[in-house]
């Protein structure tokens, strides 16, 4: 079983000169799945690999769609069956927000930001599955970054991205006033 390996934060900077590009810090040799594997693959991938995103592929290493280790979860909860019993295709998601490696990270980050996800897939001209780009490679590639005088990639840009993808989905959550009382919880004395 091979595993992804991501660049390290020991890697060196970007090359330079121009905008940086997702080929530069894309995990090439990624796992996949397939749509009709069963969730307990696709879990056993996920924990061997240590992710949590899987692209599905299809034969040929077309990306149909995408799973989390949150989708493998909630499938199995919301029918109440085990991980064995369900397909991935089941669970994965359809729309794939997907970049090339020619795209600049800017361009990924946009993606990542209007999609609110934090790994994408990496596709060639004919969507097939070359990598993937996740928010960690982009804090690991900043962090790196951020000692050189003119970075291509900056710790503020990669927050203001996480931030973006961790917006509430309805909005911002506002917590109750420090003066306004706690609602009682249902059964509570």
């Amino acid at each position: 079983m091979r595993t992804a390996t991501p660049p390290s934060i020991a890697s060196p900077p970007l090359a330079r000169p121009g905008p940086a590009l997702v080929d530069s810090l894309m995990t090439r040799d990624c796992l996949s799945c397939r749509a009709e594997d069963k969730l307990d693959h696709a879990a056993q991938l996920m924990w061997e690999g240590d992710c949590g995103f899987l692209p599905v592929v299809s034969a040929d290493g077309v990306v149909t769609g995408v799973i989390t280790d949150r989708d493998i979860c909630m499938s199995a909860y919301t029918r109440g069956r085990g991980l064995k019993e369900i397909a991935v295709m089941d669970a994965m998601a359809r729309v794939v927000r997907a970049v090339k490696p020619t795209d600049t990270l800017a361009t990924a980050e946009g993606v990542m930001r209007a999609s609110r996800v934090r790994r994408v897939p990496v596709v060639d001209d004919a969507g097939r599955l070359a990598g993937i780009l996740s928010m960690n490679d982009l804090a690991r590639a900043a962090a790196r970054e951020e000692r050189l005088s003119h970075p291509r990639l900056t710790v503020a840009e990669v927050t203001e991205t996480l931030a973006a993808i961790c917006e509430p989905r309805g909005g911002v959550l506002m917590a109750p006033a420090a003066s306004a009382p706690m609602p009682a919880l249902a059964g509570a004395p």
